[in-house]
């Protein structure tokens, strides 16, 4: 059985990376046949990020300074931003998802901010916070503690009520019950808001760049965009789809190992 699912996995990566292949190949050919301006083929776009980003000394990792100075903010702002949504998010949620009372009176205030387009309120943060990295923080942490907030409401709130009973009739602390019992209980809801947070929190980070900084991926993409740069332009666009695959990929392999426990009860089920 492992070694028809090995074969399977190899099958579908080999037809995956085919697909690609073949969506650039088709990319590569009609931009140099169309020869449209805005669209270059995956060729110029390769060199243009080879020259900004990946031409740097081997001391460094072959990365160059323009590489260094905007993706060392970026990342930072951006797991900083979410680490804050994410912790803020979890322990509110449990609060007001383990008491019925609290959930009732705050509900309004949850809808009405929750229907708030986050990059509408970049002005308002500018006005605030100034031009800077906290204004970025707050763009980031406001536009992604929703969907952390919600799912850990509604994990905390659908705790199984055998599990809190077992642990009231065996003498669990009410700190201990929240660690072993309810977090673990809402952990499969929680991490589903954390994974959706993730991604919206590089859509946030992108947005609040554009608008005044002076360093970063969003910063660079729109000074790309300024000076006609079309191929660096692209490969921003391009590098910043990679780093969702890859922060995507990352926490669903944290989310496989600590969820291990809940995947398996649902294999047996």
């Amino acid at each position: 059985m492992a070694g028809g699912d090995g074969v399977s996995r190899t099958k579908r990566f080999l037809i995956q990376s085919g697909v690609v292949l073949a969506v650039l190949l088709a990319w590569e050919f009609g931009a140099r046949a169309a020869e449209i301006p805005w669209f270059p083929p995956p060729g110029e776009i390769a060199v243009e990020l080879h020259k900004d980003y990946f031409s740097g000394p081997w001391q460094h990792f072959f990365l160059t300074e323009q590489a260094t100075g905007n993706w060392g903010p970026s990342l930072l702002r951006l797991v900083t931003g979410w680490a804050l949504a994410s912790l803020a998010g979890v322990f509110l949620g449990i609060a007001l998802g383990r008491s019925g009372r609290l959930s009732e009176y705050f509900d309004p205030v949850l809808q009405f901010g929750r229907a708030i387009p986050p990059p509408m309120l970049i002005p308002f943060f500018i006005v605030l916070l100034e031009l800077g990295p906290q204004m970025h923080l707050a763009t980031i942490v406001f536009g992604v503690i929703w969907p952390v907030l919600i799912n850990s409401i509604d994990g905390a709130r659908y705790v199984d009520r055998q599990y809190m009973e077992t642990a009231e009739v065996f003498g669990v602390s009410r700190a201990d019950r929240l660690f072993r019992v309810i977090l673990p209980a809402a952990a499969p809801k929680i991490f589903a808001g954390l994974r959706l947070s993730l991604s919206l929190s590089l859509i946030l980070l992108v947005l609040a760049e554009m608008t005044g900084s002076t360093e970063g991926l969003g910063h660079r993409l729109l000074d790309d965009q300024r000076n006609f740069e079309v191929p660096g332009m692209w490969g921003g666009i391009i590098l910043l789809g990679v780093l969702g695959v890859l922060l995507n990929t990352s926490f669903l392999a944290v989310e496989r190992r600590v969820l291990a426990w809940h995947l398996r009860a649902r294999q047996i089920s």
